[in-house]
């Protein structure tokens, strides 16, 4: 089982990379970067602080405020200020931002619906949900360790 478990993460690894080249090239299309489509994505449905965005996508508080800034001075995005929090604002996007947004997003689908031709829909759904179980066994071991 161990041999197969090490292939599995291989796998996944090369999958990653792939599904990351392949979205760098979608973003790269409309002028943006994978990580700005992710900052844009991220704060799409309602506006957030750089904090809680960096937590929701798992990255450093200083990327995201990068990023963030970038957006911004581009005109894709703003930071308006956050009546919970004085000192960190909340990223919203702008009308610019969104119409970017949807651009890439459609994009995003386009490729997705020519890469799904070749997969049924019910091995991606057990793909997933492998993916779920073994993120969740990871996320266990972890907890195991640090207590």
């Amino acid at each position: 089982m161990s041999d197969e478990m090490a292939l599995l993460v291989a796998d996944v690894f090369e999958a990653a990379g792939a599904l990351r080249r392949s979205g760098e090239a979608i973003a790269a299309a409309h002028g943006q970067t994978q990580a700005r489509w992710q900052v844009l994505s991220v704060v799409s449905e309602q506006p957030m602080s750089v904090p809680s965005a960096a937590r929701r996508l798992g990255v450093a508080r200083q990327n995201v405020q990068r990023i963030a800034n970038d957006l911004a001075k581009d005109g894709l995005a703003d930071l308006v200020p956050n009546p919970d929090h004085r000192t960190s604002p909340l990223l919203t996007l702008t009308a610019d931002g969104r119409t970017v947004l949807e651009a890439i997003t459609e994009q995003a689908r386009a490729s997705h619906r020519r890469i799904t031709t070749r997969i049924p829909e019910a091995d991606i759904a057990a793909a997933r949900a492998l993916l779920r179980t073994l993120t969740q066994a990871v996320r266990d071991l972890e907890e195991d360790a640090s207590s």
